[in-house]
């Protein structure tokens, strides 16, 4: 006969739409120990498990803070209300919570206010009593306001299983795993499970139950807005409310995501442990890459069982086809599921396949020694070359045209590259090296058909760096500080180290833009190389180190995705954050296939 032994969550924190998936620890009648699901189809030793979950609400309602959702909310901002914003927004857990995210919670009136009244006569009637300190500001309390409740208004099934006191308890589960809803959000939860009788279907011996913490919502960062960069539809709504592109043009995306295996509490130990956990990460990337609508998405750090289990078949319901390369596996510690890679999703309704190269650094690694370094050297250049990282390359046909009736019947492919290069810093030469190996193929591909090229990735180099100049420029100055980092002579003559591909970094048309919202974006560019001030933003490192990569003969950039503020993600010390689930951050660039001249 089987018994329950252990039932416990690894994180008793529930979030809306991250699902709760309890350990269940059995014994059975010989005394050993199971933790597989034993459900009524696949009863052990004549029994199975049972499954409930119950929603606790309290006849007293609770709001949660919009900062800190494992608070309560003690105050509300009446500008938010008045505003209709998401109420979720308006609630704080004490003043000084609403003050200290006051610089962060004023851009949601200022786009309220915004699209609320052009003329601003409604604006300062519901926004100007707001200063910028967050002082003086028009809140509601929870003393003066007994009413204060939760965001949404619950919907809750008419069976009520039990009272107890002041509280009702809801069935809204009756299986192992539950996925918490908007009706649950400041309530507790109950997960039951008891064993029961295969043949009777009597339970045997009393439930095994645990109770969560109150539900809290899934923090929803500000949408951040896309810039038109080329002057030509400065009046289109810039938010991403739909599809990005038009006819004729197509986005691109590129995204570190984070992956798990280096997702260690230790190194982002000022992220909250429920906003580091997996199940919760996931369902907040997906729901950000979702939202942006790219044509192509390319994603580093993806694990090879989150891409088979997770990403492709979602992505797959928002009509992507995907692509995938990991990582070679010869310096990797751990199991093979973990290693992650490089994986490339493009709309199906957009570009269909027609070649995939995947470019292993590893074996051009080897075939360098082979050919360059003495015998007695080669394990030691081994040694230092072999790293494992890797590049997916894909040659996709477009289905759609901007060429019109100039180039009829002309097929329209483009050539997109997805990377991730090593990430040690004191590998210089290694670094330059593998960047160099990839542009060198590129221009294969380009020599073999007239192609649009792109070059999405995690460079792991700040610009003005050596493989920062050689992608940019098209060549390294030879008396780069760089170079001097050269134990294998690989990178030797200098001179070797050019291309002929006209690359051109995306994010550097906002040094171009010089009104409105493109102003904005120049204070976040660096005005030496032209580049985000920041893409990867943990504790310990603020700085560059993804691009998206363009061949300006070919293709010109429409738009881009507005950067993000460093004030606005140190209010969270830094990334990631309950907010933002990468310690990368996005950048995504739409396009415009350029006509092609007549040969």
């Amino acid at each position: 006969m089987l018994s329950v032994l252990r039932v416990h969550l690894p994180s008793d924190i529930p979030i809306v739409g991250c699902e709760l998936t309890p350990y269940v620890l059995l014994k059975r009648s010989d005394k050993s120990l199971i933790s597989d699901d034993i459900t009524e189809f696949n009863p052990v030793d004549g029994h199975f498990l049972r499954y409930k979950w119950y929603r606790i609400q309290s006849d007293k309602k609770v709001a949660v803070c919009s900062v800190h959702p494992t608070e309560q909310a003690t105050l509300q901002c009446l500008g938010c209300v008045k505003a209709k914003l998401p109420v979720a927004k308006s609630y704080h857990c004490s003043p000084k919570c609403f003050s200290d995210a006051w610089q962060h919670h004023r851009v949601l009136h200022e786009r309220a206010a915004s699209a609320l009244n052009e003329n601003g006569t409604e604006e300062e009637e519901i926004f100007g009593r707001f200063n910028s300190s967050g002082s003086n500001v028009s809140l509601s309390t929870s003393q003066s306001n007994p009413n204060l409740s939760n965001a949404s208004s619950a919907l809750y099934p008419t069976a009520v299983t039990q009272r107890n006191g002041g509280e009702t308890w809801v069935e809204v589960g009756y299986s192992k795993i539950y996925t918490p809803t908007a009706d649950d959000v400041g309530h507790v939860l109950k997960f039951e499970c008891v064993v029961v009788d295969a043949e009777t279907k009597l339970t045997v011996g009393p439930p095994s139950t645990f109770s969560t913490s109150r539900v809290i919502p899934a923090p929803s960062p500000i949408p951040r807005r896309i810039i038109p960069v080329s002057g030509m539809d400065l009046s289109r709504n810039l938010d991403l409310d739909g599809r990005i592109s038009s006819a004729g043009t197509f986005s691109v995306l590129s995204y570190n995501i984070l992956s798990d295996a280096y997702a260690a509490n230790e190194l982002y130990s000022y992220c909250p442990t429920w906003a580091l956990s997996w199940p919760y990460r996931r369902q907040n990337i997906l729901r950000e890459i979702a939202g942006y609508h790219a044509d192509i998405v390319c994603l580093q750090e993806v694990q090879s069982d989150h891409f088979e289990e997770f990403f492709a078949p979602e992505l797959d319901k928002h009509g992507y086809q995907a692509m995938f390369k990991k990582k070679t596996a010869e310096v990797f510690v751990g199991t093979i599921k973990n290693i992650d890679g490089c994986a490339t999703f493009f709309r199906r309704d957009r570009f269909s396949h027609v070649k995939k190269y995947e470019v292993e650094f590893n074996k051009a690694a080897q075939s360098l020694t082979d050919a360059l370094v003495p015998s007695a050297q080669k394990k030691n250049a081994l040694n230092r070359l072999i790293k494992d990282n890797v590049a997916l390359i894909l040659v996709l046909e477009a289905k759609f045209s901007n060429q019109g009736i100039d180039n009829p019947g002309k097929r329209q492919l483009i050539c997109v590259a997805n990377t991730h290069i090593n990430v040690q810093q004191e590998l210089k030469d290694v670094k330059l090296w593998q960047v160099h190996t990839l542009l060198k193929g590129l221009e294969k591909i380009a020599a073999s058909a007239d192609i649009p090229m792109l070059v999405c990735g995690d460079f792991n180099s700040v610009p003005g760096s050596a493989p920062h100049a050689l992608l940019a420029m098209g060549k390294v100055d030879p008396l780069h500080p760089d170079l001097a980092i050269d134990p294998l002579g690989i990178l030797r003559p200098a001179a070797k180290l050019a291309h002929q591909l006209p690359l051109v970094s995306a994010y550097s048309s906002f040094a171009r833009v010089g009104v409105g919202l493109g102003l904005e974006q120049r204070k976040k560019m660096d005005a030496a190389t032209n580049e985000p001030l920041f893409t990867n933003c943990t504790r310990d490192f603020i700085g560059t180190h993804d691009y998206i990569f363009y061949s300006a003969d070919t293709l010109m950039v429409e738009s881009l995705l507005e950067l993000l503020d460093e004030d606005s993600l140190r209010k969270d010390t830094a990334l990631p954050s309950p907010e933002w689930s990468s310690d990368h951050i996005a950048l995504l660039a739409e396009f415009r296939c350029k006509p092609r001249t007549r040969r």
